[in-house]
C-alpha cells in the first residue's frame, strides 16, 4: 500500500533522523525547528516557517496558529521537545490539518528518543464554510 505523499513523507522522516542525530536531545524546539528548515532547504525542497493559518467557525475567522513547518504546501510538520508523544500533540496535529488543505502531518519529537507519527485528514472529510 503507498501513503499519500510517501516519497516526501520518507525524505522528510529521514531528515528528522538526520537531525536528531547531529544534534541529540535537550535543545529547545526552535533550534530544531531552525535546523530542519535548513536540511530540508539544503535538499531542494520549498519549506516554511511559521505560516498564520486561520482558523473559522461558521465561516468566521475566530483565531489563528503558526504551522512550525510546511513543506512543498503539502505536509504540515509539528515539532515537539518533549519526553514522548501524547495524545494532545496528536490532536494538535489533526486540528491543523483539518484548517489546511494539507492533508498529511507529521509530529516529529526530538525527545530522549527520537520519534514520529503521520497522521492524514482527507480534504474529502473536511467541512468548508
Amino acid at each position: 500500500m503507498k501513503l499519500l505523499h510517501q516519497e516526501l513523507t520518507d525524505v522528510i522522516i529521514k531528515t528528522f533522523y538526520e537531525v536528531y542525530n547531529e544534534l541529540g536531545y535537550g535543545f529547545l524546539e526552535k533550534v530544531y525547528q531552525n535546523s530542519l528548515y535548513l536540511e530540508l532547504k539544503s535538499k531542494g525542497l520549498k519549506v516554511e516557517a511559521q505560516r498564520k493559518i486561520n482558523v473559522y467557525y461558521k465561516g468566521i475567522e475566530v483565531g489563528q496558529y503558526y504551522a512550525d513547518l510546511i513543506v512543498e504546501d503539502l505536509v504540515i510538520l509539528e515539532l515537539k521537545a518533549a519526553d514522548c508523544i501524547v495524545a494532545a500533540f496528536e490532536n494538535q496535529i489533526l486540528n491543523y490539518l483539518r484548517g489546511t488543505n494539507c492533508e498529511v502531518g507529521l509530529l516529529l519529537n526530538f525527545g530522549k528518543k527520537p520519534e514520529f507519527k503521520r497522521k492524514i485528514f482527507e480534504n474529502s472529510k473536511k467541512v468548508r464554510i
